[in-house]
């Protein structure tokens, strides 16, 4: 009666997600550097990609999510404009648009998630 061993007290490892090649690492950093032209690169990209890898999926709702929320604030840069502070919002986007998609290139050529900072994450 005591020939059945208990049942394992911890469930098996399940198996790891597939390594994510060069080729697809490389086009998820293209994706992101495409933002330096606009939220048309990462949406193309995304529109493309999105449904044959998980990783390009991620990777193209934050490049898009990010310059769509760039997109908002240099429109809020140019209606403060009237008030003379919409050239410094302006200046400050422009910048902090050059620093995180080259942080989010290089994030995502190593395999990593990247996630951008301060971004209204309007697709999901």
């Amino acid at each position: 009666m005591s020939d059945v061993p208990p049942p394992p007290s911890t469930p098996p490892p399940s198996t790891p997600p597939p390594a994510v090649t060069p080729e697809t690492r490389q086009l998820a950093m293209l994706c992101h550097l495409s933002g330096f032209f606009g939220f048309l690169g990462p949406l193309i990209f995304w529109l493309v990609k999105k449904d044959e890898c998980t990783y390009m999926d991620y990777h193209g709702k934050e490049a898009l999510n990010f310059q769509i929320t760039l997109l908002i604030g240099y429109v809020a840069s140019g209606l403060l404009i009237f008030v003379c502070i919409g050239f410094l919002t302006a200046l400050a986007l422009g910048v902090a648009n050059i620093v995180f998609i080259i942080m989010a290139g290089l994030a995502a050529n190593e395999g990593k998630m990247y996630r951008y900072p301060v971004t209204l994450r309007l697709i999901k």
